[in-house]
């Protein structure tokens, strides 16, 4: 007498659904392998530079204006990651006016891979320093004058690590080659978390100043001791000062002329549009261990500012290249005009508004950056102090753990599944032999 069973045999549920999980399994790793699904805007390649080509036509624009610019390349490494940095100084009257009597600028482009405007309003701005690009309806020639009494260097992609990810796919992605997010790294209040922490937004890394690119930026503040500070954002149009890790502003003569520089910009240039205050204050959340904190905390920068220069708010939470950057070419020409414009007036503005007597106490130039084009080399790993021996950890990326998880969770699945398989051909044998019988 045949035996069969009434009702299929457990193992082998159990395996179609293992089945059905390991091909559900495959196909979200393979989603989630596509880097721009069809509803998110791609780069405008259009519109917007490769990080290579950019950086590769501010060579050529050094080589024609050597009276004027310079660029150096400052590289630095830190446990095994390392990155490189390119300065351009503008001095345009070197001989006629003191450099120790001049002000100092210092303006810092792209810290956030995504944010690929900012990084072409640098190209733009050094244009209209040294060949006088036209910006419509605008007499350039009145700068002028107030051009021989600066000095301004430029940082025009500080996260080239980053940028690359971003050009690679990752359009979300603001941190650096490593998963830190550079504007988290400074030691002002560093490795705070608030409830709505996200990691991937802004890991602090593993101790302040962990990395390179933010090494490089603290021993150029220390170095050019600069009277103003720039580091330009987009998101949204704000002029901000600090602080971003409370909701407050400094007290004091020094952050009154904060305030009324950014007032009188924000009047005379935006028309009151820009939000001006504190980043704490006024973008809806606080932020620690940024640029801007410890640039007037412990730099005594007088007047660190950061400027976010656009933002598109009905842009989806997804789709982050068009939320940070113009998409078309009407609104990108606008940025860049409008904001190479409001330099301009922040350096007359500057120029104008600071005492004599800080732009006295700040020195002449340090040339810890070389002026001559050379490269500076310098290997964190051999620099002593307690910021290098605080909590060490892994210098793993998000991205690698996502990676590492994937394949984990394939390879659990596969060998469930060849188990399962296994057992469901013994059990079909007992089942084959007892019919036999």
């Amino acid at each position: 007498m045949a035996l069969t069973s009434a009702h299929p045999a457990p193992p082998l549920l159990v395996c179609r659904l293992l089945a059905l999980a390991l091909t559900l399994a495959l196909a979200a790793v393979a989603s989630s392998a596509r880097k721009i699904p069809a509803s998110i805007t791609p780069i405008s390649r259009d519109l917007y530079h490769s990080s290579d080509s950019i950086l590769g036509e501010i060579k050529a624009l050094v080589a024609r204006n050597s009276d004027t610019l310079t660029m150096d390349t400052v590289r630095a490494s830190n446990k095994g990651y390392s990155a490189e940095m390119f300065v351009v100084t503008f001095n345009h009257a070197k001989e006629t006016v003191q450099d120790g009597s001049k002000i100092k600028i210092m303006l810092s482009f792209g810290q956030h891979g995504r944010e690929l405007i900012t990084s072409e309003v640098a190209l733009s701005l050094l244009y209209i320093l040294t060949e006088k690009r036209r910006i419509a309806g605008v007499d350039l020639s009145s700068f002028e004058k107030i051009l021989e009494h600066l000095v301004i260097k430029v940082v025009p992609m500080e996260n080239f690590n980053g940028r690359k990810r971003v050009e690679a796919g990752e359009l979300c992605d603001r941190r650096n080659g490593r998963g830190v997010d550079l504007n988290r790294n400074w030691s002002v209040d560093w490795g705070k978390k608030e409830k709505d922490y996200n990691p991937f937004e802004e890991d602090p890394g593993t101790a302040p100043f962990s990395e390179p690119e933010a090494q490089i930026m603290q021993e150029l503040s220390k170095s050019f001791k600069p009277h103003i500070w720039v580091n330009v954002h987009s998101g949204m149009e704000a002029l901000f000062m600090p602080y971003d890790h409370k909701n407050t502003t400094p007290d004091g003569a020094p952050s009154q002329l904060m305030r009324s520089l950014l007032e009188n910009l924000n009047r005379r240039h935006f028309q009151d549009s820009c939000l001006v205050g504190s980043g704490g204050g006024a973008v809806g959340y606080l932020a620690h261990g940024t640029t801007t904190d410890y640039l007037y905390d412990i730099a005594k920068v007088p007047m660190p500012f950061t400027f976010e220069i656009y933002g598109d708010e009905k842009a989806s939470t997804d789709d982050c290249f068009k939320m940070f950057n113009p998409v078309d070419k009407t609104t990108f020409d606008r940025v860049i005009n409008k904001w190479c414009m409001a330099f301009l007036i922040l350096f007359e503005e500057g120029l104008r508004i600071l005492p004599g007597s800080q732009v006295a106490s700040q020195g002449a130039l340090d040339n810890w950056v070389p002026m001559g084009g050379e490269s500076l080399e310098r290997n964190a790993d051999e620099k002593s102090g307690n910021e290098n021996r605080q909590l060490e950890g892994l210098d793993l990326g998000m991205q690698e753990l996502k990676t590492y998880f994937r394949l984990f969770i394939i390879s659990t699945f596969l060998l469930m599944f060849m188990f399962c398989s296994r057992i469901s051909k013994n059990r079909n044998r007992e089942s084959d032999e007892q019919s036999i019988a």
